[in-house]
């Protein structure tokens, strides 16, 4: 009994021993050099304005993102882009138009930009949507965008910046990526491609030709982020990265999230080494926490960033600030700096 005991006691201390060396031992970094998605310890998590703010001004506009921008001179611009029919890369949390403008079934592939300019189509609605058999199309009647106090907006009611003055007294028109880059020279931007498939590999590909076109000027690849919710696009994002654009940033698809969260609930990180920049994550998911210290300690220990979606509970908030968080997106960017300056006053 005594020597099996001892060699149980000799497997189980081998077993110790290992893992706790993996757990003690440098961590590969996912990115080289200093990452911009991160803050320094004990600093403001960045402010980053969901669409803008959408609980503050029609989301995705060029409007919404100079509202933030008055809010937080150093807010990073979150949106969501499609593909139009022309070629351009629009501003567009769905990939059909039915739910923000008064278009019926309209996929933003099969549309025009610059019908949408030309038309003066206003982005400034909040449609109740059914499906059927193309899609989506409005249910009921168009309705006019309302903040989160009820109030409605208008271009006007913007604090924009000195010598930028409104693109029309009413409509929120159609924002292009070209327009939000070249309007925040300065600020972190994180784009989301939101078509899948074909389309959504053509979306990247014209995303990829603008990031080339606009980097010289505007240092893109130092400041944009790339983001999908599909392998397919996400996959391309990586396939890039490795060949011909290594200074290519990006987030990873769930898939990718759940292999950093096993690896790192195991003590195991060591073996993480995915070249991700940012982890873009809810606070929980499926009863399991995304938003303690050790997993944002342990992303940390790979150079990189968490930033969390979408808090508008000024709770949350602060327990984020007291874990540790990099980022915050929220869709009410005034009550998140109104939480930042009262916790680092």
């Amino acid at each position: 009994m005594n020597k099996k005991l001892l060699k149980l006691l000799i497997i189980f201390g081998s077993i110790a021993l290992v893992w706790s060396i993996l757990f003690v031992a440098p961590r590969p970094q996912s990115v080289r050099g200093t990452n911009p998605l991160m803050i320094e310890s004990g600093t403001r998590p960045i402010l980053i304005a969901h669409g803008g703010g959408n609980l503050e001004f029609p989301d995705n506009t060029l409007e919404a993102f100079y509202h933030a921008y008055s809010v937080d001179s150093n807010v990073m611009m979150e949106t969501d882009v499609s593909l139009t029919k022309d070629g351009i890369i629009i501003l567009t949390h769905d990939t059909t138009l039915d739910r923000k403008t008064t278009l019926q079934y309209a996929p933003v592939i099969e549309i025009n930009y610059s019908d949408l300019i030309q038309n003066e189509v206003d982005f400034s609605y909040h449609n109740q949507v059914s499906p059927n058999s193309n899609g989506f199309n409005v249910s009921g009647e168009f309705i006019q965008y309302k903040n989160y106090l009820g109030e409605t907006v208008t271009p006007l009611d913007v604090s924009y910046p000195t010598g930028v003055t409104p693109r029309h007294s009413t409509k929120f028109l159609s924002t292009t990526l070209e327009e939000l880059i070249k309007a925040f020279p300065n600020n972190l931007i994180n784009v989301e491609i939101k078509q899948t498939g074909e389309i959504g590999l053509l979306a990247l590909t014209k995303v990829i030709e603008l990031l080339d076109e606009l980097n010289e000027e505007f240092n893109t690849y130092d400041r944009i982020v790339l983001a999908s919710f599909h392998k397919e696009v996400f996959e391309e994002m990586i396939r890039l990265q490795q060949t011909s654009h290594p200074n290519l940033k990006y987030s990873p698809e769930t898939m990718g999230v759940v292999k950093f969260y096993v690896l790192q609930l195991l003590g195991i990180s060591l073996f993480y080494n995915d070249p991700i920049t940012v982890l873009q994550v809810p606070t929980g998911q499926y009863g399991l926490s995304l938003s303690n210290k050790g997993f944002i300690r342990t992303a940390h220990r790979h150079n990189i960033a968490v930033h969390y979606w979408t808090i508008d509970d000024p709770d949350v908030m602060r327990m984020l600030i007291k874990n540790g968080a990099d980022g915050i997106m929220t869709n009410r960017p005034t009550l998140l700096k109104q939480v930042y300056d009262e916790f680092f006053e």
